[in-house]
């Protein structure tokens, strides 16, 4: 699809051009178009991405590695595919791997590291992390005996306790896992800081960088981590899991494997057949995100849409962050907007259930947002609130000042209601 650039010389498309790639922005409630704030636990997906899917299983469906063209041609797509999610990561196409999701991947990791791990020995979380990246280390204590510390968290500012963090590594700590950002409140943690920590104790560091990749550009070479896993589906993609694993770690990782399958490289990693078409999906997704800026190669595209597609989501949390504090009634948590920080903002209406609210955005507004605890069920059990957790607003490459203006409206009604 050729697109418009914006002013001409920036090198950027324009939103309108952005929002014409999304059929589900045609969805219609309530009168008005439907403004998708829904984003952090899964974005809408652009043409292309449909389109790669249905098109591998139409016209290439096969499985790998036999001499006919089909089964050729899925080797190349998956190829292909690791190559965009290298690019995307920062990384090598041999050190990216397929999976169900992130959560099966995390567990995957967990147990093949416990294999050489013993009773006594220590992983460190925090508080700030969804439970995906929690729930597959303390399973290693019922396992193996291994300890799990979890840093506090700063409830005030919704940022991470790093005098906590610190005291919390000792001589046996054998790996840092920690989220590059809060799916609930939108903090974005220092993850260099954590990735020398880990060096400095001589131990791994393993990256939750599914609400974080979304929004910054991911550099796990640079970063030196030895894991950093992700989720396509939060960047316009498929529903998948994609873990970066330095090509070391991937080496000496103990993973179940059937012994006839390749015991080199990530596909030794990856179990049984892989979801052909979603791999195909998430590399048209990166393609997208790519082809929103100029540039010469895929990295250098990828470079400036991410950096303006940053830059735009500043602007537009800020919009929304000054909107809903000006609102009776409404508390905010998580940094202010001049913190790191993804453009996604968790709130409560004082009197609602953020169930009721969720309800009342769609059915008046046409605004779809999410509610509960996001699994991140510490951050809300810290913030002192009860089982329905919080509201969450997260804006998108497709979000617009109008939605987030009928956003802002609309929680202004219900909180005049109450």
């Amino acid at each position: 699809m050729t697109l418009t650039m914006q002013g001409g010389a920036t090198g950027f498309r324009t939103t309108n051009a952005i929002r014409a790639q999304f059929p589900a922005l045609e969805r219609e409630r309530s009168g008005h178009r439907v403004a998708y704030f829904d984003g952090p636990g899964g974005t809408q997906v652009p043409r292309r991405v449909a389109d790669a899917m249905t098109g591998y299983l139409l016209h290439h469906n096969a499985n790998t590695h036999w001499a006919y063209p089909s089964s050729a041609e899925t080797d190349a797509i998956l190829a292909e595919s690791r190559s965009a999610l290298a690019d995307f990561l920062g990384a090598s196409a041999g050190e990216v791997v397929f999976g169900a999701n992130m959560t099966t991947l995390t567990f995957h990791v967990a147990r093949a590291l416990g294999r050489s791990w013993s009773a006594g020995d220590e992983v460190v979380v925090t508080e700030l992390d969804h439970h995906a990246n929690i729930a597959p280390w303390t399973a290693l204590g019922k396992e193996r005996g291994v300890r799990v510390r979890m840093a506090r968290m700063d409830a005030a500012s919704g940022e991470l306790d790093w005098a906590d963090l610190e005291r919390c590594v000792t001589p046996r700590t054998r790996l840092l896992a920690v989220g590059g950002a809060s799916n609930a409140l939108g903090t974005i943690n220092d993850v260099a800081r954590v990735v020398e920590l880990a060096r400095r104790a001589g131990a791994l560091s393993f990256i939750d960088a599914v609400h974080w990749a979304p929004h910054e550009r991911m550099r796990a070479h640079a970063l030196g981590c030895d894991f950093l896993a992700c989720s396509p589906y939060k960047f316009y993609g498929p529903h998948l899991g994609v873990l970066y694993a330095r090509r070391e770690a991937i080496a000496g990782l103990d993973v179940p494997r059937l012994d006839p399958a390749p015991d080199a490289g990530p596909e030794r990693v990856e179990t049984g057949t892989q979801n052909h078409e979603g791999i195909a999906g998430a590399a048209a997704a990166v393609e997208f995100l790519a082809d929103l800026a100029d540039g010469d190669s895929r990295v250098a595209r990828l470079d400036r849409a991410m950096a303006r597609l940053h830059e735009r989501g500043a602007r537009l949390l800020e919009r929304l962050w000054e909107g809903l504090a000006g609102i009776e009634g409404v508390t905010l948590y998580g940094p202010a907007p001049d913190r790191p920080r993804t453009p996604t903002v968790g709130f409560t209406i004082g009197g609602l259930t953020s169930t009721a609210v969720a309800r009342g955005l769609a059915d008046r507004w046409g605004v779809f947002v999410s509610h509960g605890d996001f699994y991140a069920a510490t951050v809300i059990e810290r913030l002192g609130l009860g089982a329905e957790g919080l509201v969450r607003a997260g804006c998108a490459c497709y979000t617009t000042d109008e939605e987030v203006d009928r956003l802002v409206a609309g929680v202004r009604e219900l909180a005049r209601s109450r």
